[in-house]
Parts: C-alpha cells; sequence; structure tokens
C-alpha cells in the first residue's frame, strides 16, 4: 500500500530520547542553479525548548519551509549540526527522527476512514490493536472528531480532514510536532478556530511544536517565540511581543503588524542635549523623549528612519486645546472603516503614513487633520543598515 507523498516520511517513534528540543547550529542549504550554488538557508542557529511552540514566519523564499523540512530530514543538510534531544540527526533517515509533520495538503489516505489514517502509521509498526484503538480514541476526544472516525475524506470539511491529520500525528507521540502552513486552505473563520485548537492541543499535550507560516497573524497568536526569517536569514527570535514593541530591524517593524509599522525618512538635530526630529520636506517634525539622548549623542545632523506604529499616530481636524501637540498636517487618502476601528492613509508632504483610529472618528478623505505621535513609542533605525539605533 503506497502511503501519499510525504506520509511515510515522518518518523516510527521506536526509541525516544530523553529530551524533545531541537537546535539547529549553523545550519544552512544550498542549491546547485545552472552550475552555481545558491543559498537557500544561512548558517541560522535556533534553539526550540523542549515542550516549546515556535513559529518559523516570513515572506514566501525566505526559507522557512526548508528549515522545517531539513528537521524533517526531507532535504538534506548542506551545513552545520542538527540535534533533535542530544542526538546530532544530519544523517538520520526521516523515519528514525521521531517527528511527525503536518501539512498544508493534509495527505490522508482517500480509500480510508479517518480511524484507519489515525491508526495507520502504528498498525505500520505492528502495535497491539489495543493500543492503536487506545491512542486513536484518545486522540479522537481530543480534537473533538468522534463521531468522524467512520467517514472518508470526501465525507468531511477542511477543517475536519485538517483534524484528522493532526490525530495522525498525535497518536503516534512524536518527540516533535511540525506543521508546515497547515492552515493555509482553510477559509479566515475556520482558520482562528483552528488556531485556538491547536494552541488547546499544545497545552494539553505540552509537546515540542515548530510551526511554519507566512501569515504575521497566526505566528503572533500561536507562538511562545517567532523565528523571523528573510532571504535564508534569522531576522529576529523573540517572543511576540517583544518583536512588535523592539524590532531589530526594518524588516522585523514592517513584517510583523497589520498594517506595517510607518517609516519616515528624516533627520536628526541635537541642541543642549534636546533631540528633534524633522522629516525630509518638513512636513513632520517633534521632539523626541528624553531616554533617546544618550543613546542617538552621535547622531546629530545625520540621517534616519523614525518607525511609528499605526496605533501611536493620533490624528484630529484641528490643533486644538483638547489635542496632543501636533508633530504635523496631513490630507486624508483613504479610510478603511473595519468595525471595531478605522484605518486612515494619510500623505504629510510627499511621505505617506496610516493610523488606526477609533470607528466613529469624524475622519473624511481629502480633509487636512492635525497629526500627534506619541514620542515615548517612536522607533529609529539606521537608514544604510536597517538596524534599529538602540540595536546597534
Amino acid at each position: 500500500m503506497d502511503a501519499p507523498r510525504g506520509v511515510d516520511t515522518v518518523g516510527s517513534g521506536s526509541e525516544r530520547c530523553d529530551m524533545a528540543s531541537v537546535t539547529l547550529d549553523g545550519v544552512r542549504k544550498t542549491f546547485e542553479h545552472n552550475g552555481r550554488e545558491q543559498v537557500a538557508v544561512h548558517d541560522i542557529d535556533v534553539h526550540v525548548r523542549d515542550g516549546e511552540l515556535v513559529v518559523l514566519v516570513g515572506p514566501s523564499g525566505c526559507g522557512k519551509s526548508t528549515t522545517l523540512r531539513m528537521i524533517a530530514g526531507l532535504e538534506s543538510i548542506s551545513g552545520g549540526v542538527l540535534r533533535i534531544g542530544d542526538r546530532i540527526v544530519n544523517d538520520v533517515p526521516p523515519k528514525d527522527r521521531d517527528v511527525a509533520m503536518v501539512f498544508q495538503n493534509y495527505a490522508l489516505y482517500p480509500h480510508m476512514t479517518a480511524y484507519e489514517n489515525m491508526a495507520f502509521a502504528l498498525t505500520l509498526r505492528h502495535a497491539p490493536k489495543g493500543e492503536i484503538d487506545a491512542r486513536v480514541r484518545e486522540a479522537a476526544g481530543i480534537l473533538g472528531i468522534e463521531s468522524l472516525l467512520r467517514r472518508k475524506p470526501s465525507r468531511m470539511s477542511g477543517g475536519q480532514r485538517q483534524r484528522v491529520a493532526l490525530g495522525r500525528a498525535i497518536v503516534r507521540k512524536p518527540q516533535v510536532f511540525l506543521f508546515d502552513e497547515p492552515l493555509s486552505n482553510l477559509d479566515a473563520q475556520l482558520r482562528v478556530a483552528m488556531r485556538r485548537e491547536l494552541s488547546r492541543i499544545h497545552q494539553h499535550l505540552g509537546a515540542t511544536m515548530i510551526y511554519v507560516t507566512h501569515d504575521q497573524v497566526e505566528a503572533m497568536t500561536l507562538g511562545e517565540r517567532i523565528v523571523v526569517l528573510n532571504e535564508g536569514r534569522v531576522q529576529q527570535i523573540d517572543t511576540p511581543l517583544a518583536l512588535y514593541e523592539r524590532p531589530r530591524n526594518t524588516f522585523v517593524a514592517t513584517f510583523m503588524g497589520s498594517p506595517p509599522m510607518n517609516l519616515l525618512p528624516g533627520e536628526l538635530r541635537i541642541t543642549d542635549g534636546v533631540v528633534c526630529y524633522r522629516s525630509r520636506g518638513g512636513a513632520v517634525t517633534l521632539t523626541l523623549a528624553p531616554q533617546w539622548a544618550p543613546r542617538v549623542a552621535a547622531w546629530g545632523g545625520r540621517e534616519v528612519l523614525l518607525g511609528i506604529r499605526p496605533e501611536d499616530v493620533r490624528v484630529s481636524p484641528s490643533s486644538d486645546a483638547t489635542s496632543a501637540p501636533a508633530v504635523g498636517q496631513a490630507r486624508v487618502e483613504i479610510v478603511e472603516p473595519l468595525g471595531g476601528e478605522t484605518l486612515v492613509t494619510m500623505r504629510a508632504g510627499d511621505q505617506e503614513l496610516t493610523a488606526r483610529v477609533p470607528p466613529h472618528a469624524e475622519i473624511g478623505v481629502g480633509r487636512g487633520v492635525a497629526l500627534a505621535f506619541d514620542v515615548g513609542r517612536i522607533h529609529l533605525f539606521d537608514p544604510a543598515t536597517q538596524q534599529r539605533l538602540s540595536e546597534a
């Protein structure tokens, strides 16, 4: 009996290590293309702790799925060391790594019932029938799919098929669960429900999980820590809140968050220890919080990128006494009501920026508005290196 592509590549779990951590030490992946070496993953260092849920996130082509496939053994490793627990697994066959992978396309046997799909790996290992039945029914109970066990995939919805695929992984009790964009084929409402389901499963099992997605909302809501990748390189590894509030560079600043952080090129001026910012063209000017002075003492007269999140931009029809001090004027170009909030895209001089405002704000397209920034929430980046100044 032939397995769907990829299903027979995940482990047997015959011997479990004491730990289920995953460590990538300088792991590299190269491909040959037209006689030239191309690097897909550049010497990355990542340590996933035992029982941790870590998300690999980044745009298409950033190397996240390639990294996951190297952990699973579906891609060879060109350099570096990969450990699962204390065991180096660079050359260990996929079936002996004790990992279970959940794919985007579910990879279920169409002629088998949910029960048979979930039991298949254990059946191949000649596990006792009583053990198989107990594990399948336990997993079905965790996932709430007891009523589906006699159905074949053709009689299931996308969310139900994904739960069966999760159940197939759970019954094997692997050291590590690997998820390759498992929710991308589901509609928006079901993705939200399944994110919550995955969080609940992780809390229930306490298992080590590595999850790949291009969706930063999935990454923020699921990950205990997030590995942000771009062009095969790790940009930052941190908790969701730290990534959002202290991005290491402009890529992380704009990739994590929707809408992305506003980045305004401009210049710093320092007079008697007071740091002032003036945007290119002069449409936005402001005095920075005092704590910036020692960090940017060498940046007087130099160009910077000022970053500000949309929720930290205040917009008012006029700069009256009840408004925060205005840092500039802008003209509204787009208003996007989202129910609980409204996104306002504006132009200040030649700079475009977005604000997140209350749903009933009286802001109209074409209208002139006063801008105010929460100066305690400002970020500064080096335009040459794209690095956060406080991190340089």
